[in-house]
């Protein structure tokens, strides 16, 4: 890992004056803000950890004349800008758990509104920002758009490039695709001169994670960025740039989505912004995805314990089968022998035998069918435990089916801006429905003594864009609604702390670390079919930490295609799950089984123990460069060049039957022994040698894979 990710140096430099200027540094990532004229503006990124005054006198801060918008931040109040003509009030730097906090506080008069400015910063190149907005006035005002950060960037001379083509100065990095199975799409463009934008959860469906790379293509940076939040987003980039000009001017926005207003504001309430993960980085792109884990191991993920639970390997079994006991009991035969931790009941749990695919429709009553387990769900846990598993359950507390909940609160049915109202989902900016879904979870957590907790959330991505009149104005909830239910899962997890808490939303709709930092782990797709599956398990380990990542074995037409090793290998990046390997009635092959139980082996004792601080390489990381090469090649290796595992695969098509691979996990000063799990054979090499001349791995099949492994000697 780079030193200056390890360093941990953390500040902000504050130089008051008519005009102050705040400079947040942490690790090398320097940010600057300046307060003039009544704004705050964004004075520029270096990546280099140099103040932009390192020369007193000729300070390189940008010129907020080159954007049309230089303000770090977008505001407006009733259809009104209140994100100038402000007024400066405070700063305040503190340290909090080692960290450096710092607000700076201003006003805007006219619609009487206090605004806070929170920056985070934990020595990480990633700093954390949030807004906090207080309405002193004497009624409620409409919050009609929120960009929680932006402004200027930066300005590039074009003539640092011999063509001066502003067309090739700039790469922007996200992921394509926004629809269900499809999560991780994850590409570069070419940033052309023009306004640019993207969003998801609103306009678009909520499989796209919220979050780019900007990648400077002469100067060798990115800025990286994720915004915490569950709903819709849309971020913007206006580049301002011709070769006539001859430098460019870059500024960008990220703000919140929905129908308008985005929240009502009552007279002295105070409404919190989502937070906004951030940073430039001089490097690749695995140096800025190593950045942002560290900064999310470290500052977001910190609720649950750093231990080995969070990568026990899942399994379990829901509606595909028949689920009665004597089924149940038998998969759990077979995932214990292969090497499964965990065994989890999913939906269904609360049907009658026979409706099992009735699932859908019967959510809400959240009890074990007692013809479905006369002896009740205990029968099933205690043979679990006697197994040597842990046990867990399914729910999913977004939605409620039962007509008598739906006649006694139908004000806890949300009301869509067409005048219709939803028949399951549970409206979570209502109080009340909030606190009777908390008390359904408990009561299965508590009642059934799970281990582990697993929720789903099988909703559309517009449900959470319902409506309500309030004090005679029209608001979007959604912004209530989705703060509803992070306040609940944050006291859930507070008032549970022993147990394994799972995300899954469909899939990967749902799995923004503004979310899942109440979680254990996340599921990040219901596509576990080859090729798409090691895609998604590439792209979604660019964003969360590969511990975090729930990745599949069997089941979910994961057996349609590709080979067996292709399935376990594509798992053990992240934080692998099995299903069942075959009907109760047939008997398991052993060669089968046995590759199984090795790779589980292998996992545990071989990953594992550093996966959840691994450092993540990925050899492949545009998603349409792989498909074209027909390869894709990912690494995990340990901080400290003591260990590294790569997973070389085929996709569709391969060019070509071997590929070079260079590991770049290791250190040159090292021996290590090699192992080619194929072959099962071993050999000792340089560190050096490997990483300059690197490994010919040859693979003469499409959806296949190779693994490999380096031990220090």
């Amino acid at each position: 890992m780079k030193k200056e990710f390890t360093e941990g140096y953390h500040d902000v430099y504050y130089q008051p004056g008519s005009a102050p200027v705040f400079c947040y540094r942490s690790g090398l990532t320097v940010y600057e803000e300046t307060f003039s004229g009544g704004t705050l503006n964004a004075s520029g990124w270096n990546a280099a950890g140099y103040p932009l005054n390192v020369l007193t006198n000729f300070p390189s801060r940008l010129n907020p004349d080159l954007f049309i918008h230089p303000n770090s931040f977008r505001l407006e109040i009733d259809g009104e800008y209140c994100d100038r003509e402000l007024t400066f009030l405070s700063f305040d730097k503190r340290v909090e758990e080692g960290n450096t906090h710092a607000v700076i506080t201003l006003r805007c008069a006219r619609k009487a509104i206090l605004i806070r400015i929170h920056t985070l910063l934990d020595g990480s190149p990633i700093l954390t920002r949030w807004l906090e907005l207080t309405n002193e006035s004497e009624k409620a005002v409409a919050v009609s758009a929120l960009s929680v950060i932006g402004g200027g960037i930066e300005s590039t001379p074009l003539s640092l490039q011999r063509e001066g083509d502003p067309d090739r100065v700039y790469s922007l990095g996200y992921m394509d695709a926004d629809m269900h199975c499809t999560e991780g799409d994850f590409s570069w463009h070419p940033l052309t001169p023009d306004e640019h934008s993207f969003g998801g959860d609103f306009t678009r469906s909520r499989f796209r994670y919220p979050m780019f790379m900007l990648r400077n293509n002469l100067l060798g940076t990115i800025l990286t960025a994720q915004l915490a939040w569950s709903a819709g987003y849309r971020f913007g980039f206006d580049y301002n740039a011709h070769r006539e000009k001859g430098e460019t001017a870059l500024s960008f926005h990220m703000e919140l989505d929905s129908f308008k207003p985005l929240n009502l504001l009552r007279a002295g309430e105070t409404m919190v912004s989502p937070q906004v993960h951030i940073g430039m980085v001089a490097g690749d792109l695995d140096d800025a995805v190593n950045a942002m884990n560290l900064h999310l191991r470290r500052s977001v993920f910190t609720m649950q314990e750093a231990d080995a639970r969070q990568c026990l390997i899942g399994s379990g079994m829901g509606p595909e089968h028949d689920m009665n006991c004597d089924t149940t009991k038998q998969f759990i035969d077979q995932m214990a022998a292969a090497g499964a931790e965990v065994f989890i009941v999913d939906a269904g749990w609360y049907c009658p035998p026979g409706k099992e695919n009735e699932w859908w429709g019967r959510v809400g009553s959240w009890n074990c069918n007692p013809d479905r387990y006369p002896n009740g769900i205990e029968e099933i846990r205690d043979y679990c435990h006697e197994k040597g598993l842990k046990f867990g359950m399914w729910m999913e507390p977004a939605r409620a089916s039962a007509d008598a909940l739906r006649g006694e609160h139908p004000d806890w049915f949300p009301t869509y801006p067409n005048g219709s109202r939803a028949s399951f989902f549970l409206d979570y900016s209502n109080p009340e429905a909030v606190a009777w879904a908390e008390e359904q979870i408990a009561h299965v957590i508590t009642d059934y003594r799970l281990d582990l907790f697993r929720i789903d959330y099988n909703v559309d991505a517009r449900d959470v864009f319902h409506v309500r009149t309030e004090e005679g104005r029209a608001e979007c909830r959604a912004f209530r609604h989705v703060q509803g239910y992070l306040a609940m899962y944050r006291r859930l997890k507070k008032r549970f702390p022993q147990v394994i808490f799972e995300n899954c939303a469909g899939g990967g709709g749902r799995c923004d670390v503004g979310f899942i930092s109440s979680f254990h782990h996340t599921w990040v797709s219901d596509n576990q079919t080859a090729p798409r599956s090691l895609l998604i398990t590439n792209g979604m380990t660019m964003v969360i930490p590969p511990e975090r990542v729930d990745r599949l074995v069997a089941g979910m037409g994961c057996h349609k295609r590709a080979s067996l090793d292709f399935h376990m290998r594509n798992a053990m990046f992240g934080h692998m799950t099995l299903n069942v390997f075959g009907p109760k009635t047939a008997a398991m092959n052993p060669d089968v089984f046995e590759f199984i139980r090795h790779s589980t082996d292998l996992y545990k004792r071989f990953l594992r123990p550093y996966l959840p601080q691994a450092l993540m390489y990925h050899h492949t990381p545009d998603t349409k460069e792989a498909i074209r090469s027909g390869f894709t090649v990912l690494e995990a290796a340990a901080p400290d060049a003591s260990r590294s595992c790569i997973g070389v695969f085929t996709l569709t098509a391969p060019q070509g039957e071997s590929l070079t691979v260079r590991p770049r996990g290791l250190s040159a000063a090292k021996r290590y022994r090699v192992c080619f799990d194929n072959s099962r054979t071993c050999c000792e090499m340089s560190g050096i040698e490997l990483m300059n001349v690197g490994l010919t791995v040859r693979i003469p099949s499409a959806l296949s894979s190779e693994l490999l492994t380096f031990e220090e000697l």
